[in-house]
């Protein structure tokens, strides 16, 4: 798997894929905005790599596909780049993240690899974003075939989970149903009984009665939009009382969530609006107590609570976390806050008509977290840490949807995915 013919799967860079739509390796592009001629530079195939991989379209035929007028070879790059360096004239460049081209902008354009991130062009970027973060009628189209693909996951996973059953076997299911709707995954499969665990790639655990199942996994469409859903459910045939009453707080908190965007309201209002949904509850419940408005200001929630609500998805799952977070999901009054938790948010400013986004809350029992916090006694005055321990090894529970914000409010992507406690035990037995 990492020889030098084959590193790792390819995935076309999406800032390409936006503007050119060629999901194939070896390409790059210029667009030149003083003569207004767009460039795709490219090798055509040599006999011995149609031997190994078929025939495949000429550089003419791809640029004609696209709409671009002018092809070059790959080489001729380096010699245009140089010579509008030579020229003083403003070579713009976004953020590298591959090392080889990092390399070789270091070569055409002398800036040490170290430095080219900041370097990058901020004109650039802001334009990209700009016309990214809001999503055509096409864009929607791919976005929703994405959300059903990653609907079929997710209800595959539900209905095939039982005891005894390894989690590795409920991942493979769940790529496989990727794979077979000729894209793949959106992004490495997260699904584990271990949910209190965000980001868990691990699939080791063995399934067992009593367990909640975390899963968090979606499908990438043939043209690489995204979809991005999370569904936790018990092992057994129904949730335990207890672990329906966290799981009512966190649906309580993506609903009223969901029903909040529309333009013009900062996310990260209603970020903190699930973060007191969730104080509330789990002072219902005897875990937390004292103010929720206090508490969450000051950011107690977060043992519970300790991520962002959502982020903006499109060709990205993170759309365009490669330009920068703070250029894509934050704005000139509406900062990124310093509290731990709450500074995890990946989008705070006012939505707008044609973005799409997540709405993902979740509250999770993370037993280490919970042990460094009451050893400082932490927000203390908030947290009923006898009540909290007897919840360790519980896990955690994360419900989202893919939401497209509207003139007039908001759409949820996509067919149903079950989600309420009734839809979710009907699909177990």
């Amino acid at each position: 798997m990492n020889c030098i013919a084959n590193t790792y799967h390819f995935r076309q860079d999406s800032n390409f894929l936006y503007f050119f739509g060629i999901n194939q390796a070896g390409l790059s592009a210029v667009i030149d905005v003083d003569s207004g001629e767009d460039i795709l530079f490219g090798n055509d195939r040599t006999i011995d790599d149609v031997v190994w991989e078929g025939s495949q379209p000429t550089m003419r035929e791809l640029a004609d596909r696209v709409g671009a007028k002018t092809t070059k070879p790959f080489a001729d790059l380096s010699e245009m780049i140089k010579k509008a360096v030579a020229e003083g004239r403003d070579v713009h460049f976004l953020p590298p993240y591959r090392f080889e081209n990092k390399l070789r902008l270091q070569d055409w354009l002398n800036i040490p690899a170290t430095e080219q991130k900041s370097k990058a062009s901020k004109a650039l970027i802001h334009a990209l974003i700009n016309q990214r973060s809001y999503k055509s009628a096409e864009e929607i189209v791919e976005m929703e075939k994405a959300v059903n693909i990653s609907r079929a996951m997710h209800h595959a996973v539900m209905r095939g989970a039982k005891a005894g059953k390894k989690e590795a076997e409920l991942a493979g299911l769940a790529q496989a149903i990727a794979v077979s709707t000729e894209g793949n995954l959106a992004y490495p499969v997260i699904l584990s009984k271990d949910g209190q665990t965000l980001h868990n790639h691990h699939h080791s655990n063995i399934l067992q009665n009593g367990d909640l199942v975390l899963g968090d996994f979606g499908g990438e469409t043939k043209s690489c939009y995204a979809g991005d859903i999370t569904r936790t459910f018990p092992v057994s045939k129904v949730f335990t009382s207890k672990q329906r009453d966290i799981y009512n707080i966190v649906l309580k908190a993506e609903e009223d969530s969901i029903a909040a965007l529309k333009p013009g309201v900062p996310y990260q209002q209603i970020h903190l609006g699930a973060a007191k949904i969730i104080a509330n509850g789990l002072k219902d419940l005897g875990l937390m107590k004292g103010d929720v408005d206090a508490a969450v200001e000051q950011g107690a929630h977060a043992l519970f609570f300790p991520h962002g609500l959502g982020h903006m998805i499109g060709l990205d799952v993170h759309d365009m976390e490669d330009l920068g977070e703070d250029f894509v999901g934050y704005s000139d009054t509406i900062k990124r806050s310093e509290l731990f938790g709450t500074a995890y948010l990946r989008l705070g400013r006012e939505l707008e008509a044609g973005f799409v986004l997540t709405v993902e809350p979740g509250i999770y029992f993370i037993p280490e977290l919970i042990a460094a916090w009451q050893a400082d006694k932490k927000f203390s005055e908030f947290i009923n840490y006898d009540k909290v321990n007897a919840y360790r090894g519980f896990g955690g529970i994360r419900i989202e949807d893919n939401i497209l914000v509207t003139d007039t409010g908001h759409r949820v992507l996509g067919e149903r995915i079950a989600k309420t406690v009734e839809e979710v035990e009907a699909l177990r037995e």
